[in-house]
């Protein structure tokens, strides 16, 4: 049964994978339709194509290998300084060049002469470029929203789950009380497991963040606490120790390191909890803040992640995590003996973060990525408009293709990223619990 469950939780993912996929290309063809751009074809997946179909000028499939799709736009170079596509150089640079505007141009038909990406305003490339990403940001902000609004999230309650008898510091790492101890603020004021802490020094505590600010910016002081228990309310009285505490970041979150606060001296019960629109939104806006941190993060990351796939080292949490991962890790998702609603919220989470790191990936401002794309159409903006400022000719399109060779060199390095990952995925995955 658990091998069926993981296979059904990789099964759910692939088809997250290629809803994603095919939504972000959508994003592209849909708004280079709107420009009047020719596209020949719409695909999603790399490889073979194993299904197809033609739909007036668009070839619409997919393709055995679902890592990836793409369409065809005509014209996304602009032609070599003579009007023609350059002859053929010895140079292989001038040949990675050549052979770009070669592809761009070889389905150019008569009449499409006015069809062209590149004869577009440097503002509608972008539009065309960016609303790819644009629709993977939008996908993964709706289903964080449906599961952070709809089905709630795992974390910390108001209710009590034990008490410390004593009182120990955070960074000692220990659970047992020496004779020297102090005894706990939470024991000493009557705090029993269970409880519901509705108030603390007079101020409501309905969410774990509320009263968790609340306990560490009273430390030295007396203060009401207000709990329910057996369906009845109760005021007890406790004086806050000053303790080494885990240190948070904005959204509550624990982050390495101790800070000095105020301490009371219990553990919090866990539960699912439904966020509201604006936590949902300081949720996301952190996780898109830790996920930019993880790019930039990523090559720092490459000597531990090839010890891990190639020898003995052990396959850290945030370590970086390819598609074969992802879909493993949906797997483990499957196989947990959790709620049905929980596994596919969880799921939901997986896709939605995938959708997430498409949009900052694709974002980056180098070729072949579409944010490559977009800095050639501002670039070529920032010129046009210049020289109008200072009555210079108009200097023409930006001709990305002679990028080409740095986008060869740039598509080797993810090409070989992407092979180390996928080792690591296979011999040593990042597995949850």
């Amino acid at each position: 049964m658990t091998t069926l469950m993981m296979i059904l939780g990789i099964v759910v993912f692939v088809v997250g994978l290629l809803v994603s996929i095919a939504w972000h290309e959508l994003g592209h063809l849909s708004t280079a339709k709107l420009f009047g751009i020719r596209v020949p074809q719409y695909m999603v997946g790399f490889g073979p194509t194993i299904w197809s179909r033609k739909k007036g000028e668009t070839e619409y499939g997919v393709k055995a290998i679902p890592l990836g799709g793409y369409i065809r736009m005509i014209g996304m170079f602009p032609p070599g300084a003579d009007g023609r596509i350059e002859a053929r150089s010895t140079s292989p640079f001038r040949s990675m060049v050549e052979d770009a505007r070669a592809a761009a141009f070889e389905e150019v038909k008569p009449g499409d002469e006015t069809r062209l990406f590149y004869t577009r305003k440097p503002w509608k490339r972008v539009i065309v470029m960016f609303a790819g990403p644009f629709m993977n940001l939008v996908l993964a902000v709706g289903l964080f929203l449906t599961v952070l609004m709809g089905f709630g999230v795992t974390q910390q309650t108001n209710v009590v789950s034990s008490i410390s008898p004593c009182i120990i510091k955070a960074s000692e790492h220990r659970d047992t009380c020496k004779k020297t101890d102090d005894e706990s603020p939470a024991k000493a004021a009557g705090l029993q497991a269970k409880d519901k802490i509705v108030s603390f020094a007079g101020v409501g505590t309905d969410k774990w963040n509320t009263l968790s600010d609340e306990i560490r910016r009273s430390a030295g002081k007396t203060v009401p606490i207000v709990v329910e228990r057996d369906g009845q309310r109760k005021t007890l009285t406790a004086k806050i120790a000053t303790n080494q505490v885990p240190k948070k970041d904005a959204s509550g979150q624990i982050v390495d390191g101790y800070t000095t606060a105020g301490w009371l001296g219990f553990t919090a019960a866990t539960g699912v909890v439904r966020q509201d629109f604006g936590d949902s939104v300081t949720w996301m806006t952190d996780r898109v803040g830790d996920a930019v941190d993880s790019i930039v993060a990523l090559p720092a990351k490459i000597p531990a992640l090839w010890d891990a796939a190639f020898g003995d080292g052990p396959r850290e949490q945030d370590s970086p995590m390819g598609v074969v991962g992802a879909a493993r890790v949906g797997g483990d998702i499957a196989a947990l003996d959790i709620p049905a609603t929980q596994k596919l919220a969880m799921s939901l989470m997986l896709v939605a973060g995938f959708n997430l790191s498409l949009f900052l990936f694709n974002m980056l401002p180098l070729l072949p990525l579409d944010g490559g794309h977009i800095a050639g159409a501002l670039w070529e903006s920032l010129r046009r408009n210049v020289a109008r400022v200072f009555r210079r000719p108009d200097p023409g399109p930006f001709d990305v293709a002679k990028l080409m060779p740095v986008a060869y060199v740039v598509a080797g390095i993810f090409v070989c990223f992407t092979i180390l990952v996928l080792i690591a995925d296979v011999v040593n995955p990042v597995r949850i619990s």
